[in-house]
């Protein structure tokens, strides 16, 4: 299959700041949704598929895509359904939103096709950060062809009050219940975190220059930006970390990075999960925040070498 069979979709190389040669494709899902996926295609060793946290757009990805490119991977990320310039799934462009979790294996199942069709260097490997990383096990479940995976603080768990936890999943299932399922998550708002978050405090990164590179690219590009989750997502997710948690590790090399200072994901089930992973270890980096991939250059250094280090062990 050519290029030409994938539309070319927007792409803002000037905030992205990837490898040259990269550009965006619309692609159109089973259930007949638009999202898009950039592509830097150069690797020599293969090609990263790389699963966005919510919230994140493929120019986020950027830089890991040097750095990627840098130890001999090309890589293609993806706007999720819901979010960056996909077809967002509610009039609230800024609410978060999907009914059920497997939706993404749809996303994850175009993303393949334009891989393949694109005739992008294999094999493929798999890297993926916070919702990514949930949609990442999920695909991992269900055999996605991919040689080794590499996480960055997982959401295999939402990180909430300990007096929450009983009653979170009821509430969230009971607000559709009564038709409130588009409305926006407890303690969230129709407000982008990075937009309104000053870099003291913020619990994504401990480096001033990542905080800036995410900050100038939802400024310059407001589409690109996304707020709080509706209940429904609340729910969904809730249910697939539940719902994962009872199912066996992969069958799969992995590594998980997670920094010391998390905040967003519920760590338990990381730890646990990575406890039982017969061929995974976890790697923990000491006072990162969430977004270990956008943490300092020693973290991002660290990071990027040890993933690379596990794809090249599995080629």
């Amino acid at each position: 299959m050519s290029q030409s069979a994938f539309p070319t979709a927007p792409f803002y190389a000037d905030l992205a700041l990837g490898p040259e040669g990269g550009e965006a494709f619309w692609l159109t899902t089973s259930d007949g949704l638009r999202i898009r996926a950039g592509v830097w295609p150069v690797g020599e060793k293969g090609t990263v598929l790389l699963f966005p946290g919510r919230t994140e757009y493929v120019e986020k990805y950027g830089l890991a895509a040097a750095d990627l490119q840098a130890r001999g991977y090309a890589t293609v990320a993806i706007d999720w359904r819901g979010q960056g310039l996909a077809d967002r799934m509610l009039p609230d462009r800024m609410m978060g939103h999907v009914t059920r979790f497997q939706e993404y294996q749809l996303d994850v199942q175009a993303v393949l096709e334009l891989a393949r069709g694109l005739g992008l260097p294999e094999p493929y490997y798999l890297l993926s950060h916070s919702m990514g990383g949930a949609i990442a096990l999920r695909s991992l479940m269900r055999g996605i062809p991919v040689k080794a995976a590499s996480f960055s603080a997982p959401m295999w768990g939402i990180a909430m009050a300990a007096w929450m936890r009983p009653f979170a999943q009821p509430i969230a299932q009971m607000s559709g219940w009564f038709g409130q399922a588009h409305r926006f998550a407890p303690s969230t708002t129709g407000k982008s975190y990075v937009l309104e978050a000053e870099f003291g405090g913020n619990v994504l990164t401990t480096d001033p220059e990542m905080w800036r590179y995410m900050k100038r690219q939802v400024t310059a590009r407001p589409e690109l930006a996304l707020a709080g989750p509706s209940m429904g997502w609340l729910h969904a997710a809730l249910v697939e970390c539940r719902d994962m948690a009872l199912a066996p590790a992969p069958d799969m090399p992995a590594l998980t990075a997670l920094g010391t200072s998390e905040k967003v994901v519920d760590t338990g089930p990381v730890y646990l999960r990575m406890a039982g992973w017969r061929n995974g270890r976890l790697e923990l980096f000491q006072g990162a925040e969430h977004e270990v991939p956008m943490e300092t250059p020693a973290h991002r250094g660290r990071f990027y070498d040890l993933t690379a280090a596990l794809f090249d062990q599995h080629r």
